[in-house]
């Protein structure tokens, strides 16, 4: 699930923002849901560390922004990476209590 949630993100990232489906119009509030659920499905599916998921997904915010950056009809926004971080964030921190309600 954790890759066909990335590369899906990945798609909707970078496709014409014309063409792009918008969840209530809302920039911010996509990049927090999205990496809200990349976090849970990450740790989840691997065994990984906190900080190491952090970097991980953190790194592929970035990427979006850079592939956004070179795309002709999306931009890239320091604030979106700040949203994505605020996303893993609650992500990780969720998957905490989940993990530990099935426990």
């Amino acid at each position: 699930m954790f890759w066909i949630a990335l590369f899906s993100i990945y798609i909707l990232s970078i496709i014409p923002s014309t063409d792009a489906p918008s969840f209530s119009g809302f920039d911010k509030a996509n990049h927090i849901f999205a990496f809200f659920v990349l976090g849970i499905l990450l740790r989840f599916g691997y065994r990984i560390g906190y900080w190491k998921a952090i970097l991980a997904l953190l790194s592929f915010g970035i990427f979006i922004e850079a592939s956004q950056y070179m795309t002709e009809t999306r931009s890239a926004e320091i604030q979106d990476i700040g949203a994505d971080l605020i996303g893993i964030f609650i992500g990780l921190k969720l998957y905490k209590y989940i993990r530990k309600a099935l426990r």
